[in-house]
């Protein structure tokens, strides 16, 4: 099968194109490189299954291919906040220009990788696939919210109107290799500044919660979900495991032996105070639910960033 893959080289894309690479997979790997790195992909460079389009996902592209993931978008509060408009235009272009080369093919499988942010700060707790959300749209995160929400929006319609076989999977908090060091995500942070010696930067006071997914389960949850037919979502994948963000920045002093301190800063606007899926509707649909407990995958995400810092 020929699987294109838009943001392929960014972390959680590039762990997708080694996945389905190793299934026996052609993979075409769709990215301009504003977020992702060319080191999450030499390793497939070599690789006759594997090809590389530079390309920005917001002009339209054609392309032959059997299944399309959409991944494209930086995701990381430094980078979609640092160019807001941009930010809007790839993830509305970008989910329309994967619907119309779908469509153009004779509606080929698109999945589209919405987010947990759609939920926004959270007024139900844990957050389940029917609740619709608490979104500020004004606000200095709308562009990566709102611009998800849209996507998704623009996913149900073309399958309404156009008989798209469409997916949506709305992905919680992610973590593990080929995360880019400088992202602002809380795990890669923590990680960086224990592994210098650097004080560990919680904002807030430390209690609000998030719950972290090891990429290799959710990799595992795109697939799935790619290839069950009947069902187009959304479906909430991440680990329903809670953790205060000060026992993340506990956790990480320990396992790294820092003798980094904690300081905090104010909380940024909009931050959600808890954050947890409710997978219920994964694991009946699917049959997925993640194996990779925290511990064990800060392990092996703290040994990535050794072997890059």
């Amino acid at each position: 099968m020929r699987i294109l893959v838009t943001g392929g080289a960014g972390f959680i894309g590039s762990h997708l194109c080694e996945y389905l690479l190793n299934r026996g997979d052609q993979v075409v790997c769709l990215d301009n490189f504003f977020t992702g790195q060319k080191r999450n992909i030499e390793p497939f460079l070599t690789n006759k299954n594997f090809e590389l389009v530079e390309h920005n996902v917001t002009i339209p592209f054609d392309l032959k291919v059997d299944q399309i993931y959409n991944l494209a978008c930086p995701a990381s509060p430094i980078h979609y906040q640092k160019n807001p408009i941009e930010t809007v235009r790839t993830n509305v272009l970008g989910a329309i220009n994967c619907l119309d080369l779908s469509k153009k093919l004779g509606g080929v499988k698109v999945l589209q990788a919405s987010t947990s942010e759609v939920y926004g700060d959270p007024a139900v707790h844990p957050q389940v696939e029917t609740y619709n959300g608490n979104v500020n749209p004004i606000g200095p995160r709308a562009c990566y919210d709102e611009g998800k929400r849209c996507a998704e929006t623009l996913f149900f319609d073309y399958h309404r109107e156009a008989k798209i076989p469409i997916k949506v999977v709305r992905i919680f908090n992610t973590y593990g290799p080929n995360m880019k060091k400088d992202d602002g995500r809380v795990v890669s942070n923590f990680i960086i500044q224990a592994l210098r010696g650097d004080d560990i930067t919680i904002y807030g006071s430390g209690e609000q919660t998030r719950s972290f997914c090891y990429v290799s389960d959710l990799i595992l949850g795109l697939v799935k979900m790619m290839d069950f037919d009947g069902f187009s979502g959304p479906v909430n994948l991440g680990n329903p495991g809670e953790f205060t963000v000060k026992q993340l920045a506990e956790m990480v002093i320990e396992m790294t032996g820092s003798k980094s301190k904690i300081v905090y800063e104010p909380l940024p606007a909009d931050d959600p105070k808890q954050r947890r899926p409710d997978i219920g509707l994964a694991k009946e649909k699917l049959d997925w639910a993640p194996k990779v407990q925290l511990a064990e995958g800060l392990e092996k995400t703290i040994a990535y960033f050794r072997k890059v810092n």
